[in-house]
């Protein structure tokens, strides 16, 4: 089956306990049942976990093959060659919710437990159409976001310079510290343009801001990262060059600090925080420092059940 792994010998953990089979069912993408399911598994750090994302769950015949599938990992559990699965369910469409609740695998319906409180506070019952939450539903705030990764890839590590005015947001930081999927990140899930500037040896000579960016240091955040870190990304990029030595990302870290420091630039450690907290940081910091800029183009980004 599409998107199906096979979950019902599912490998050891390290402490001889059985890895949890989890499925994250949809009829869209999957990826709110991802996001909402790994919020709760991240809190059981003792337990290994098997994921398996099964999207686009659009018919009560695929719905069927998803059951019987479940229904595998759950006799599997019962006669004790595996640990019970878990699933988190995200599904729209009544008749294919009905289906995936026939299994006899305990399902987490993320969906249901929150639509029907929505739904009593609001006085109206809900479409329950998949998709719903497509990008695509907002026309324009769709386009904006293509419109900003279009910039984004652009202006990914200094290529161009062209219409730098119209960035939201400019990161600097030397090579490897997170500047390129943060661009990304910012522009595909909230519509924001973002450029990305490296700063290499010769920039870093000096506390000034380089050249291209100097007349927009209030756009720009500064992104740093521990020496070790910084020199083990590297390593795999280039191994034992001076590219990837401690010393050298040291110096270029320090200089980078320093000239972030001068100009009071929001400076973002990158050394232990996801893609997505950088992004919090930086939205919160925009909202704080620019409350007049330019809102974001995407107000649920990613919000595809």
């Amino acid at each position: 089956m599409r998107g199906m792994s096979n979950a019902a010998l599912p490998p050891v953990a390290p402490d001889d306990r059985p890895v949890v089979p989890v499925f994250f069912l949809s009829d869209s993408t999957g990826i709110s049942a991802e996001i909402m399911g790994n919020a709760l598994l991240i809190q059981f750090p003792e337990v290994s976990f098997d994921r398996t994302l099964v999207p686009f769950i659009a018919t009560v015949e695929m719905a069927r093959e998803v059951v019987a599938q479940l229904d595998d990992a759950m006799a599997a559990a019962r006669a004790g060659t595996a640990a019970a699965p878990l699933v988190f369910c995200t599904a729209v469409v009544d008749e294919v919710r009905a289906e995936l609740f026939r299994t006899t695998a305990p399902v987490i319906d993320l969906f249901g437990m929150h639509m029907a409180r929505v739904e009593e506070l609001l006085g109206a019952r809900g479409l329950r159409e998949a998709r719903r939450l497509h990008g695509v539903g907002d026309v324009r705030r769709y386009n904006d976001r293509m419109a900003a990764v279009e910039f984004a890839i652009e202006h990914d590590d200094g290529q161009t310079f062209r219409a730098i005015e119209r960035a939201d947001v400019i990161l600097l930081a030397p090579s490897r510290c997170g500047k390129t999927p943060t661009a990304m990140y910012l522009a595909l899930q909230h519509g924001l343009f973002v450029a990305n500037y490296p700063l290499v040896d010769e920039d870093l000579e000096t506390t000034d801001l380089p050249r291209p960016v100097r007349e927009h240091a209030a756009k720009c955040f500064g992104l740093t990262t521990t020496v070790t870190r910084l020199s083990r990304v590297r390593q795999e990029r280039r191994p034992n060059s001076r590219y990837a030595s401690e010393a050298q990302c040291r110096f270029e870290l320090r200089q980078a600090v320093a000239m972030y420091d001068r100009h009071r630039m929001p400076t973002i450690d990158t050394s232990s925080s996801s893609v997505e907290e950088i992004a919090a940081v930086v939205l919160q910091t925009l909202k704080r420092t620019r409350p007049g800029a330019r809102r974001p183009a995407s107000g649920t980004p990613g919000g595809n059940p």
